[in-house]
């Protein structure tokens, strides 16, 4: 459950409860029966990571290594698929020559 903090503004009371989200809103302060208003402050979060994706949360093994090695063999495997290509072009056509 949140915890919420409020401050009265009649006393200076304050003070944090637990409560649940749907619990009502409280707006009588429990030392002088003044009005309540509820306390707003920053959050602390930390971002850990390179940045704010879809593959942050996961586990960094899994993504990673598939992540990492996905991107690299596409792309070597497109460099390495090509120069074969082109290496049987070269003994095919050397053949041809010599039959005519």
């Amino acid at each position: 459950m949140p915890t919420y903090s409020y401050r009265c503004t009649e006393c200076d009371n304050a003070f944090d409860i637990q409560q649940a989200f749907t619990d009502d809103t409280l707006s009588e302060c429990p030392v002088c029966g003044g009005r309540l208003r509820k306390i707003f402050s920053p959050v602390g979060v930390t971002f850990n990571g390179s940045g704010f994706y879809r593959t942050d949360s996961r586990a960094k093994t899994s993504s990673g290594s598939s992540g990492s090695s996905g991107s690299s063999g596409d792309g070597s495997g497109s460099s390495s698929s090509t120069p074969p290509a082109s290496a049987p072009a070269a003994p095919a056509a050397a053949p041809s020559k010599s039959a005519s």
